[in-house]
């Protein structure tokens, strides 16, 4: 199983993509709707409490609430860069 780091920049990667999308504010917002994470205002994870693949799952679906099929195209290319992350990891992602 990989470990929280992995988890980790990959959660930073797709906070990092959405700013760019939809601005720091909403985005924030949103990551903030995470209970088990704590970001700076950059969008940097400062914290990860609990089981990462959650966090991870919970970040995606606060952010295709927002906007469906948009965040979907830009988050799958993201998790090919993380072979580690296998496809059990990340099963209940509804991606």
């Amino acid at each position: 199983m990989p470990n929280g780091e992995e988890f980790k920049k990959l959660i930073e990667e797709i906070i990092q993509k959405q700013i760019v999308i939809l601005g720091p504010d909403i985005t924030l917002i949103k990551v903030r709707n995470v209970s088990s994470l704590k970001v700076d205002d950059t969008g940097h994870i400062t914290a990860l409490s609990g089981d990462p693949r959650e966090a991870l799952k919970s970040v995606i679906e606060e952010f295709v609430a927002l906007s469906g099929q948009i965040v979907k195209k830009t988050i799958e290319p993201l998790l090919e860069k993380y072979p580690a992350l296998k496809p059990e990891d990340l099963a209940n992602l509804n991606l």
